[in-house]
């Protein structure tokens, strides 16, 4: 079963609507929908809340210490409420995944994704569960900077919204460990949205 629910991302108004952002959309999501209120806890370094579901207490938390320091306030808030590492679900933007996408899995590397780096050295290992949330690849490395900190066309956007919708109606699933259920949820991708129908010309008068 999951006990901590993490979203990544970066705090500040100018942060909000970028890619790297994509966790704490996420977890703000889950929040309404569990009605759970997030404040400012310095203790964890972070917004966290907290909620009672599937008869146990959950914890939702946003840490507010910037991407490459997330495992400060993870760690903090596992640490003192002795939350195991495979009792953690992390959610933060992929780049190997298209907008549209979003994967869950257990265990591996970071995968150079700094929140991800942060939590492996703060928690001693990788063996907690992520949430991948597409932002798609700017195609060449040097971009990716400039890419995650950059705020999505709306049609990415949108698709990226699509993927968070379908992963917080899993959150259920996810909190009571049934791992396989809510990958069959959160891996069928949305149909592609249909094209608007073509606007004929009207057709021309007959000569006289």
């Amino acid at each position: 079963m999951i006990k901590l629910l993490v979203g990544l991302g970066n705090p500040g108004k100018e942060y909000e609507a970028t890619r790297h952002n994509a966790g704490f959309w996420w977890l703000e999501d889950v929040a309404r929908e569990l009605k759970v209120a997030l404040s400012l806890d310095k203790a964890y370094h972070g917004l966290v809340g907290r909620t009672q579901l599937q008869g146990q207490c959950l914890w939702l938390l946003q840490p507010q210490t910037f991407m490459n320091l997330s495992g400060k306030s993870v760690s903090a808030l596992a640490r003192f409420f002795k939350i195991a590492p495979e009792e953690i679900l992390v959610a933060h933007d992929e780049l190997d995944l298209p907008p549209g996408q979003a994967k869950l899995k257990f265990g591996g590397g970071h995968a150079g994704q700094n929140g991800l780096r942060d939590i492996h050295a703060q928690l001693g290992t990788g063996d907690y569960w992520r949430l991948r949330i597409g932002i798609g690849h700017p195609g060449v490395k040097s971009e990716v900077s400039n890419w995650v900190l950059g705020k999505p066309m709306p049609e990415q956007r949108a698709a990226m919204q699509e993927a968070i919708a379908r992963s917080v109606k899993a959150a259920t699933l996810i909190v009571r460990g049934e791992m396989e259920k809510a990958m069959q949820q959160i891996h069928t991708e949305a149909p592609p949205r249909p094209k608007p129908p073509r606007k004929e010309p009207p057709p021309s008068a007959p000569a006289p």
